[in-house]
Order: structure tokens, then sequence, then C-alpha cells
């Protein structure tokens, strides 16, 4: 089934969606947002799946056009949000690009960061960012929201606790993030919020594409109406099992936390690059300097994972970058 929430309150409304996008219905009755579906998947899950047949086959009461302007995040707020880094080719890229060593066991070891999960941004938000001058970059990703997971879950047991897979927008200010990464004590200021495509989708919705604990979909990306990649997410060296039970090694995770896969990214530079910072790493190997620079105020990214028939199940995310509006109290407003 697809889901989606509405905006309104802080939690917002939430919705089920058709299958082809076109229509949503609220939840109602059912659950009412959808962190409380993910605490209550079992009970719930069987009413939203008859649901969403309901609409799907048009017999749905007080259906609606489908409106992503009108969605916020799938979660709006969560309660943990780890972000890996899975894809290798990515990594080792970015090594270069902030002169660090390399990391001690990339290769069998997943690397994480824990972000923020207080003030996710919707699919079509603007994007306020103090400074243009803070090295303003996108980064493209896979992600997923799980169950209630428990200490020290196999990767493949893990799997079972997949309840949802999303489509991530993973904001980056590289000015910050050489410094942050030289302390030892991981990113603060280098991540603002993180945005979602609209819809949340079980993974039997991917068909095919969902397979080994990896999103098997080309994430086609856009800068100001340019192409600038469309790599695959079959890449992972590290599937979402294997991330998770990382995630849960010392700690048991909360049901809606939200696991990210790091940047997409492909060997075959043909396939371009989901975010600026690999582009310019690229451009310096091949041409001995970055040309591409970082994202100003006004500029638009839009990000959409596509099927081989050209179908986009997670929607799209097209944003944005302008400048926060800074209150007398120097706090940055949205």
């Amino acid at each position: 089934m697809k889901l989606a929430t509405l905006r309104g309150h802080r939690d917002g409304a939430l919705l089920v969606v058709s299958r082809d996008l076109r229509h949503v219905v609220k939840a109602r009755g059912i659950a009412d947002t959808l962190l409380d579906a993910i605490e209550q998947w079992a009970e719930v899950a069987p009413l939203l799946q008859t649901l969403y047949e309901e609409l799907n086959d048009g017999r749905a009461a007080e259906a609606f056009p489908f409106d992503p302007a009108a969605c916020a995040a799938p979660l709006p707020r969560g309660p943990q949000w780890c972000d890996g880094s899975a894809f290798l080719n990515h990594g080792r890229l970015m090594e270069r690009a902030f002169n660090t060593a390399p990391i001690p066991e990339f290769e069998t070891v997943p690397v994480m960061y824990q972000g923020a999960s207080d003030d996710f941004l919707g699919p079509t938000d603007d994007v306020p960012l103090p400074d243009e001058h803070d090295g303003i970059d996108f980064e493209g990703e896979f992600g997923v929201i799980v169950d209630g997971v428990p200490m020290g879950v196999s990767a493949t047991a893990a799997l079972a606790h997949v309840r949802l897979v999303v489509q991530i927008n993973d904001w980056s200010l590289r000015g910050f993030g050489p410094r942050e990464m030289r302390t030892g004590f991981g990113f603060l200021q280098a991540k603002p919020s993180t945005s979602f495509a609209p819809v949340a989708l079980t993974p039997d919705e991917l068909g095919a594409t969902w397979r080994d604990g990896r999103v098997h979909l080309r994430l086609h990306v856009e800068w100001n109406g340019e192409w600038f990649g469309y790599p695959c997410g079959s890449e992972m060296n590290f599937g979402f099992g294997e991330l998770i039970a990382h995630a849960a090694r010392t700690r048991r995770l909360s049901a809606g936390t939200i696991i990210g896969s790091g940047t997409v990214s492909n060997v075959d530079r043909a396939a371009g690059s989901t975010c600026i910072a690999e582009r310019r790493v690229i451009e310096i190997l091949d041409e001995g300097q970055a040309k591409t620079g970082f994202m100003c105020f006004g500029d638009r990214v839009r990000m959409i994972a596509r099927d081989e028939e050209g179908g986009a199940p997670f929607g799209a995310i097209d944003q944005r970058v302008v400048p926060a509006a800074i209150a007398s109290n120097g706090e940055a407003q949205r």
C-alpha cells in the first residue's frame, strides 16, 4: 500500500494513496497519523490494506485528488533518523573531497550518523538556510521506516521489521563538514532538516525492484531543470538489513525509526551523481579542479525515482533553496 501525510497539526493526518498517485482518502477510524500506524502495525495494516484496495477500485467514500503540495513528509517528525553511507563509491570519493584518511573497515562495517528527526521537510517545501556560502548541497537517498526492532537483531531478521520504504533528500552544508568530521563527534550544523518524497510505500509495492534489502530503481536528479544524474540504488555495499542491524547492535530501535541508505552512487560515471560534492571530486580527479559550485538561493532541485515503465512510486521531491528569516533573537524561522 501507499501512504502519505496531509498537512495539519504537527504530525498531520494519515492518508492512503492510490497506486497511480491520483487519489487519496483519510484513514479515519484506523490511525490518525503515520506514526500511530507504525506503532500499531499488526492491528492497523490489514485495515489500511482494505481501504487501499477500495481506493484503487474506486469504491472509497470521501476520496479526493492527490496533491503533493498539500503533503508533509510522511513522518513530519520521528523518533529517530539514522543515516548510513552504504555506497562505497560515494564514500571513497568523499574521503578525497574532505582529504581524510580512509575509514577503517569501511567495506565490512557500516558507517552511520544520527541526524535530527524533529523537523522533516515535505516534498515541495522551500528549504530555508542561513547562508548560501555554507556550501549548500543535496543528497539523494532511499530509506526505510521500521517498527520496533530488538537489540542485537540479525541482518536477516532486521528486514522483517521494514514496514515502509521512502525517498529522501538529505541536505548538507559542506562548509561545516570537514571540521565536524575532524572532531569525531559527527555531524550537527552540516546537516539541516531532511526532506522526503510525499509517498511512503510497503516493500511489496516495489515488486522485483525491492530485493536483497535494496531499492533497485534509478534516482533521477535535476538541478535548475538540468540533468544531474540517475544512479541506481542497487549498488549498496550493505543492504538495509545490515544497516538496521548495525543501528540496533547495542540498543533497540523505536517504531518509526528511519534508516537511510546514504547518497546513491554508482561506479559508472555515466550515471552522474545525486550530490554536488561527488561531482566536484570527479572534476578534480579528471580535470584537476572543481568547476561546479554549490547551490545558491533560488536554486531548485528535483528528485524522482522511476521504474522501467517510467512510473514514480514515491512521487517527487521538488524544492527551492531560500534564505532563512532570522528573527531579532537570532532564531531562524521557516
